[in-house]
């Protein structure tokens, strides 16, 4: 699997440099993404603008990612969701689940609201 990973200070943007997000690459990406959270992010953007399909494995190793960021208080973002994607997280109706951004500034934009409220609750 082909990928790019940049470290940012508040978050993750994870590049999948891939065309298909299917069932040979699912657990690879679910791997990854666990080893990332494991690292220690909480927040991570999956930069998702190269995938050009995705099926049923693909939104469950989306779904694993969004699991495992969300529980310790993180948050996980799709970005750049390709159009045949985006439809079928609307068909899955997995977009009243999953965060889903327009572009990666979006999804910084995002994690600095997400990290805002955090910490306004914890006061």
């Amino acid at each position: 699997m082909k990928y790019a990973v940049d470290k940012k200070e508040q978050y993750v943007i994870f590049t999948l440099q891939e065309e298909k997000l299917d069932s040979p690459l699912s657990p690879v990406l679910k791997s990854e993404l666990l080893t990332v959270h494991a690292e220690g992010y909480q927040n991570l953007v999956l930069d998702m603008s190269h995938v050009k399909y995705a099926d049923s494995s693909g939104l469950s190793a989306l779904l694993v990612g969004h699991r495992s960021f969300s529980e310790d208080g993180g948050i996980f973002i799709i970005a750049n969701p390709q159009e045949h994607v985006s439809k079928l997280i609307k068909i899955s109706m997995l977009d009243k689940v999953l965060n889903i951004a327009d572009s990666i500034e979006g999804a910084a934009d995002a994690i600095f609201i997400h990290e805002i409220d955090g910490s306004k609750e914890e006061n």
